[in-house]
Formats: structure tokens, C-alpha cells, sequence
């Protein structure tokens, strides 16, 4: 990840990005797709939560700031802060 190495140790690393919840169904991500562009390539956030700890950034933290309540949705997509720190200079 980019954001690791532009980091300094305790740099914290911050993306207001849309997340899911749970797997969503080829199906309704084409369909949500009409509604939201961005939603067909969503990071469910067991993904962020993986991903983020394997670039070597910790603590992270996601923070819905709203919840997507579409028919299609069924609450499985929401807007949040992903945060994470840089602690240390190696991963």
C-alpha cells in the first residue's frame, strides 16, 4: 500500500470510502450500480480490516457515518471514516 510508505511512524492514515457489510450478490451490486457508481467496487470491511493490518498500518477503526437503506441494499452498505496508524518502520 502507498499510504505505508508515505507514512512516518504514528502517521495515521484516513479514507472516507463506501464499505460493505456481508456478501452482496453479483446481482445486486449490478443493480446497486445504477444508484451509486462507487458501490460496485466497495471493500467489504473484513477486506479493509485485512488488508490495512498487511500494508503494516494498525489500530483501525471504521466508522459508519451513514448507512445505505435501499430495498436492494438491505442495510449491507454504508459510508464510513477508515482510519489506521503507522506504529513502527518495519511490517
Amino acid at each position: 500500500m502507498e499510504a505505508f510508505r508515505l507514512l512516518k511512524p504514528g502517521g495515521r492514515f484516513a479514507v472516507s470510502d463506501v464499505v460493505t457489510r456481508g456478501e452482496i450478490s453479483p446481482k445486486v451490486r449490478e443493480s446497486v450500480l445504477l444508484w451509486v457508481g462507487c458501490i460496485a467496487g466497495a471493500l467489504d470491511e473484513t477486506e479493509y480490516r485485512d488488508k490495512l493490518p498487511a500494508a503494516g498500518l494498525e489500530q483501525i477503526d471504521i466508522e459508519p457515518t451513514r448507512v445505505y437503506r435501499a430495498e436492494d441494499a438491505r442495510g449491507k452498505f454504508f459510508s464510513a471514516f477508515v482510519r489506521a496508524v503507522k506504529l513502527s518502520m518495519t511490517f
